[in-house]
């Protein structure tokens, strides 16, 4: 029976482990939950993240937010620092790890089912840098990297509407601006000519280069505010470092569950959670 798989983000782990890691979670016990692993670039929210504990950067920012059961950790080495998290040593016991791993993820979906009873929020994090344990800043020096929150279109390059009228249902009706093309010309003439703060490639469209158009969008004048995310599916290989030299904001898999959809729009629209 296909089981829908649990996003797991790897933090901090070197090219060879990483790989091994993401394989082993892939073939996890068939009688407990199924996962799958997230690329760095994606912009989906985690289910659990397990941290390479060795890797100071990966650490910071784990410890960036106070642990929750509605944010599961799980860190792997590290045999020096004490952690607030659950922690594996190496060699690593598979067997241990998806015993953790399940227990936190039922731990998460109870602590998610009270907030909802409640009528609260599932809030996410919205930092994107670790926070400082010391942080000696002028405080006005923040208020002058503030910016205001955007408020462009959101723009849709797709083979069709569905997406479109789907999104705007989701958001509801009227609430924002979302419009469509399935042409890159006509997507580049919007994006100069109207504001556009969001834009949504589908790879699978049809005589589209999503890297080629993104960095179009991005070279054109106001063009480096608007933030270009592109969905992915499965026959579609994304290259991280393409993207990343064209100015990609991040990718999201296809199928695109709508609260990871949603969740994510409002991110990057600095919209409420």
């Amino acid at each position: 029976m296909y089981k829908y798989p649990f996003a797991i983000r790897l933090a901090g782990f070197d090219p060879d482990e990483r790989p091994r890691l993401a394989n082993a979670l892939a073939k996890a016990p068939g009688d407990g939950p199924g996962y799958s692993c997230l690329l760095d670039d994606s912009l989906q929210d985690p289910d659990l993240v397990i941290a390479n504990g060795d890797d100071l950067k990966a650490i910071a920012s784990v410890l960036a937010a106070p642990p929750t059961a509605l944010d599961p950790v799980i860190v792997i080495g590290g045999a020096v620092l004490e952690f607030p998290y659950p922690r594996l040593l190496r060699p690593l016991d598979l067997g241990s790890l998806y015993a953790i791993m399940a227990d936190l993820l039922l731990r998460r979906a109870e602590a998610q089912a009270q907030l909802l009873a409640r009528g609260l929020p599932l809030l996410t994090e919205r930092r994107r840098k670790p926070r400082l344990d010391l942080d000696i800043t002028d405080p006005a020096d923040y208020l002058k990297r503030r910016k205001a929150p955007p408020t462009g279109a959101v723009l849709i390059i797709d083979k069709s509407e569905a997406l479109r009228d789907h999104l705007d249902t989701l958001m509801g009706a009227g609430r924002m601006t979302i419009t469509w093309t399935d042409s890159a010309a006509t997507a580049l003439r919007l994006c100069e000519e109207t504001a556009v703060s969001l834009v949504l490639i589908n790879t699978s469209t049809p005589v589209i280069d999503p890297y080629g158009l993104t960095a179009a969008i991005k070279g054109q004048p106001g063009g480096k505010r608007t933030a270009v995310v592109l969905l992915v599916g499965p026959g579609f290989h994304y290259h991280t470092a393409r993207a990343r030299a064209a100015g990609v904001r991040g990718m999201l898999d296809k199928p695109v569950a709508d609260q990871h959809l949603v969740a994510t729009l409002k991110k990057l629209l600095s919209l409420p959670l």
